[in-house]
């Protein structure tokens, strides 16, 4: 046997030994879980060391959410967690992902006309939803595209509420073409500049005649299929969560930006999320649709755009009246037709 062929063979023995060793540590009862969950959500992975590698990861994911929902049993907690469709992958793999959210350092916040100027008493609970002004749960995938989806999402609440026409507006034309605004299509963005780009290209396309693809495209708008315009936006008042409460009550949903870093949040399934470890540096675009109070905690109703199997049907709610938490209530803005 030559050199490199033993080499060839002990590399192989080295590999199987590997993955015997590795195989061992595992929880033997999971096996049928985590074959049952690869299938739920469609994993197929290159070989048996990556199948290895993610199981590890799912399995560490696995103990995280069961240990956080034992201590919210015993009361320790306002929301519980779930497994799924990113129990495969590590923190900083979802943050490149889904959190590439970038704000802009020169923002312009012009005085507010909120904080009571209508002098209508606001309602203790709002949900966008329930007046038809907010589209399905969208899926972004691995493209860093948040702000789009926010943006858009804001953009349809305006439109719903407008003209009483609830349409799906297209992230994928934000993603492709508003990239001189300062926007990185696929690498993050942020919802302002979005809306700046609508307002100067006098337009933003359908979904339906711009389909989301979830990379980075070369744009191809075209005004024929323009379902909404944008004449400016505002942003609110640095850090009030008066100011989003009120606007949330009278405006229609608001695009915000939050921290979504905390291990938790992905992993957010009902209650409200309520984390002391939330950070004022925000990372991931979102639609405030709501407000309310469930069992005594206060919480924004947050649509996010990491699908339907994230959170409570793609929603979560997070804490309201807690010192600004996630930093919800740092870049909120809205766009005005």
């Amino acid at each position: 046997m030559s050199p490199t062929d033993q080499g060839l063979m002990l590399g192989s023995l080295l590999l199987v030994s590997l993955c015997v060793g590795a195989s061992a540590m595992f929880e033997s009862q999971l096996d049928g879980h985590w074959e049952l969950w690869k299938k739920t959500h469609e994993k197929q992975y290159r070989n048996e060391v990556e199948d290895m590698h993610r199981r590890e990861l799912w399995e560490e994911n696995l103990k995280l959410i069961s240990m956080h929902n034992l201590e919210t049993s015993m009361g320790l907690h306002t929301y519980d967690l779930s497994m799924n469709h990113m129990g495969d992958l590590t923190a900083e793999e979802i943050l490149q992902s889904f959190a590439t959210l970038t704000p802009p350092t020169d923002i312009q916040r012009a005085p507010s006309a909120l904080r009571g100027a209508s002098g209508a008493t606001l309602p203790d609970t709002m949900d966008w939803r329930d007046k038809g002004c907010v589209t399905n749960v969208k899926m972004q995938g691995s493209c860093g595209s948040c702000w789009a989806f926010s943006a858009a999402g804001a953009m349809e609440g305006q439109l719903a509420k407008t003209t009483g026409k609830l349409l799906d507006l297209s992230p994928q034309n934000l993603v492709d073409c508003s990239s001189k605004y300062g926007n990185h299509g696929c690498k993050g963005g942020f919802m302002s500049q979005a809306f700046q780009y609508i307002i100067d290209n006098q337009g933003i396309d359908s979904e339906a005649s711009y389909p989301y693809k979830g990379q980075d495209q070369q744009c191809h708008y075209n005004p024929l299929y323009r379902a909404a315009n944008c004449s400016s936006y505002n942003f609110l008042p640095e850090g009030d969560e008066g100011s989003l409460k009120e606007a949330l009550a009278t405006i229609g949903p608001i695009s915000v930006a939050i921290d979504a870093t905390r291990p938790t949040f992905a992993f957010y399934r009902s209650g409200v999320y309520d984390d002391s470890g939330c950070s004022q540096k925000v990372n991931h675009g979102v639609l405030a649709v709501g407000y309310g109070t469930l069992n005594g905690h206060d919480y924004w109703l947050v649509k996010n755009s990491w699908g339907k199997s994230f959170g409570d049907q793609g929603y979560v709610r997070m804490a309201r009246n807690k010192q600004n938490q996630c930093g919800i209530a740092l870049y909120c803005c809205y766009p005005i037709m």
